[in-house]
């Protein structure tokens, strides 16, 4: 295992510390990983991070390069989500403020509101779909006045409660009814909107499209499993195994977004796009979806997931993320701990036929 000694050299306390406790399975008691927590509130990838944090508990406009405006919601549930991956819990302050910021901000249905921004281009002009009440052919105004433009978009939810589940809030009460009210937008085929409006499923852009589902979009539903894989009770339940059934009938590989997500995370990569959020199809974010739905390495498409991922291992055992190669050390902990997933907890396999990926018919 030649990565051992490039991730332990690695100048994060954090990265070294999760190295040994969830890839070495080092306990508690192990001197080195005591000395290692001590140190990791002290890390600039976290110290960094918390000192941006308001003294209400949010991040706002300008504590992240985030191009969302102030929007402190989403900013607070995104800079969880990042102590979260460096291995923070309630433990930590400033994500107990944080955590306490965002609750206090969520609805009495348990979802949280609309942004009040803009949307990306891309998806305005959106209430195309038949399907949610009012029939087809209603276009509402390209605005996010709730009347007007969209009334629900999956992701208003997901975003914050990403954040609070990646620090081990996924089973408070408050978050539980995020996750009904998450749940409760579901299409009957299993996947997530675009989201609702004048009364219709939003429009679904090709690059979001999900192979087997009409409205499904590629975005929401990433972001809605996303929260489900780190909720212990409901990672394998039936609505995430279905889900990331539905997210597998894309299977390009697309190797230069190879560990995007994690480089986001780390602050390497802008943090922009509402709807466009998870454009782009990150195979890294996949295989650690797969594996904490405990999916089979028989299944075929994961198998084949796995080999393409081997395959881009490099000589000294680390993955790159090409556009950024100084995260090489984050995307290899991270794939090697969904490999490690995917090895203990493999009990079930898909049911979705395999389709060639086209994200726009031909004409």
């Amino acid at each position: 295992m030649t990565w051992i000694p490039l991730l332990l050299a690695d100048p994060s306390p954090c990265l070294r510390w999760l190295v040994l406790t969830q890839l070495l399975d080092r306990g508690e008691d192990d001197p080195e990983a005591g000395e290692l927590a001590a140190l990791r509130e002290r890390d600039p990838l976290a110290a960094s991070l918390t000192a941006g944090q308001g003294e209400d508990g949010a991040w706002r406009m300008g504590s992240l390069p985030a191009s969302w405006g102030d929007d402190p919601i989403r900013l607070t549930g995104h800079a969880l989500a990042r102590l979260g991956f460096l291995g923070f819990g309630p433990d930590l302050p400033a994500v107990r403020r944080g955590a306490e910021y965002l609750f206090a901000q969520q609805r009495q249905d348990g979802a949280w509101p609309l942004w009040t921004g803009q949307l990306d281009g891309a998806a305005l002009g959106a209430g195309q779909g038949a399907g949610a009440g009012q029939g087809a052919g209603a276009r509402p105004a390209p605005t996010e006045d709730e009347e007007e433009g969209y009334s629900m978009i999956p992701l208003q939810t997901a975003f914050p409660l990403h954040g609070l589940a990646a620090c081990g809030y996924a089973t408070d009460a408050r978050a539980e009814r995020a996750y009904e009210w998450l749940l409760a937008q579901r299409l009957p085929d299993g996947a997530w909107p675009t989201g609702i409006a004048g009364g219709n499923y939003g429009r679904v852009g090709g690059y979001r499209r999900l192979a087997h589902s009409r409205w499904g979009c590629r975005s929401n539903t990433t972001a809605a499993l996303l929260c489900l894989s780190l909720h212990p009770g409901r990672r394998q339940g039936a609505e995430a195994r279905r889900g990331l059934d539905l997210l597998l009938g894309r299977e390009t590989r697309e190797a230069h977004v190879f560990g995007f997500e994690v480089s986001r995370l780390l602050g390497a990569e802008p943090v922009r796009g509402k709807l466009t959020f998870f454009a782009r199809y990150d195979l890294a974010l996949a295989l650690g979806l797969c594996g904490r739905a405990g999916l089979s390495t028989e299944d075929a498409r994961v198998a084949d997931l796995v080999g393409f991922v081997k395959r881009l291992q490099g000589p000294y055992g680390l993955w790159e993320y090409p556009s950024q190669p100084q995260t090489a050390r984050w995307v290899t902990y991270d794939v090697l701990r969904s490999l490690r997933q995917l090895e203990s907890g493999a009990d079930w396999l898909g049911l979705e036929p395999r389709t060639p990926f086209r994200p726009y018919p031909w004409r």
